[in-house]
Order: structure tokens, then C-alpha cells, then sequence
């Protein structure tokens, strides 16, 4: 679920904002290319019971991978330190804090910037299932964004990456498999957005973009 606080940024100097881009149609995430791919690989597998099921599971797959729920995890493969290693992780975007317009002003360096914008912290969860150690600054949490309403928020730089219950990337030095961690996105989005989607997708990840909903709460 979606949870508002008022006051839940700690103080901090002023960081900037990037402008918010077009909206993007989620369709764009399946939709026609991903119907033609499963088409193609049921041709290439053969007709018959076995090739239809896999196209099956495989449509399934997107369908989950697009509407998954608060807390529910899928699982990507991600290249890390420049390419050099392949982890499998287990995704799980957890919750979204939303604050106030007045939280939002108190970010930026000019408090017009952050007129009729909150800021929304995403707590994604990564659990390491495989691939070898992760060492040094991970890079799988760069991939999460915020969407409210269609439309992707604006990433908010420099924001406090170490709120409670977020993990700080620049501590995690050694990640084995098996571990997890917490890591939090924060972007600017419209104040009283109706709903919100967190999504993980990378241009290396191998798999259809995760895509969590979340509704606005009160």
C-alpha cells in the first residue's frame, strides 16, 4: 500500500531535480512487440500442445511482470561491475513514502522548483540469488523509477539515501548471495497523484521491465 507521512525527510542541504520527461504508455512494456516475439518463438519451437503452453507461460509471465503487487517479487538477471558479472536478483518493490509540497520545497535549492510536486522515496528490496559477490557500489538499484499518474517522475539528486530502513549503497562493500538489501529511490512527482508505479528496468536486464502498483491512500 502507499503510505503518506508529513515530516519523514531528515534535514538536508538543498539538491536538485531533474525535469520531468514525457509520459511513456505502459503498453510499451509488452504490448505487440512481446505478442509477435511469443508468436515467433512458438514457430521456431513447432506446433502443438508443448509449443502452445510455452507461449502460455510465456504471455503469463508478462502479465505478471507488468501488474505485480506491493511486496511481490520477480526475478532479473543484472550485469554488474561494468559487465563483468551476472547476478541474478530477486526484485521486490516493498512501499512508497509520500511527503508533503512544503517536505519537497525544503530539497531543492529554489522552492518554486518543488511547486505542486512531493517528493516519493520507493523501498525496493534486492536479495543476491546467484552469480557471484558483489563488490564495491552496486549498480542494480540505479534501474528503479517512479511513476505517478502515466507519467515518470523526476529523479531527485543528492537525495538522503540512508532514511530508516533504506540501506546506503556507498556502505554495501561486499554483497554475497543469499543477502538482501533495501535500497530507496527517491523522484519528484505531482502532489495528489491517484496512482503510482514502481519499475525496474535495465537495457542489460534479461527479462521484461517489473512493474509494481501502487494506489493513493486518503
Amino acid at each position: 500500500m502507499l503510505h503518506t507521512k508529513s515530516a519523514w525527510l531528515r534535514a538536508a542541504a538543498p539538491v536538485a531535480v531533474l525535469a520531468m520527461p514525457l509520459a511513456l504508455t505502459l503498453t510499451a512494456c509488452g504490448g505487440k512487440k512481446d505478442a509477435s516475439g511469443a508468436q515467433v518463438d512458438a514457430a521456431k519451437s513447432g506446433s502443438g500442445a508443448a509449443s502452445g503452453a510455452t507461449a502460455q507461460k510465456n504471455a503469463a509471465d508478462r502479465v505478471v511482470s507488468s501488474g505485480l503487487k506491493p511486496g511481490q517479487s520477480g526475478t532479473r538477471k543484472f550485469r554488474e561491475g561494468s559487465g563483468k558479472l551476472t547476478v541474478t536478483y530477486e526484485i521486490a518493490a516493498q512501499k512508497v513514502h509520500v511527503g508533503t509540497e512544503a517536505d519537497a520545497q525544503k530539497l531543492v535549492s529554489d522552492p518554486k522548483d518543488a511547486k505542486g510536486l512531493v517528493a516519493a522515496t520507493a523501498f525496493v528490496k534486492y536479495t543476491n540469488k546467484g552469480g557471484g559477490e558483489v563488490t564495491g557500489l552496486p549498480d542494480v538499484d540505479n534501474q528503479a523509477e517512479i511513476y505517478a499518474d502515466g507519467r515518470r517522475g523526476g529523479l531527485l539528486i543528492g537525495a538522503a539515501e540512508n532514511l530508516p530502513g533504506c540501506d546506503d549503497p556507498i556502505d554495501i562493500d561486499s554483497w554475497k548471495t543469499g543477502q538482501s538489501h533495501v535500497i530507496c529511490q527517491t523522484y519528484m512527482i505531482p502532489k495528489g497523484a491517484k496512482s503510482m508505479e514502481v519499475h525496474w528496468a535495465a537495457d542489460d536486464a534479461d527479462g521484461d521491465p517489473l512493474i509494481w502498483k501502487f494506489a493513493q491512500q486518503g
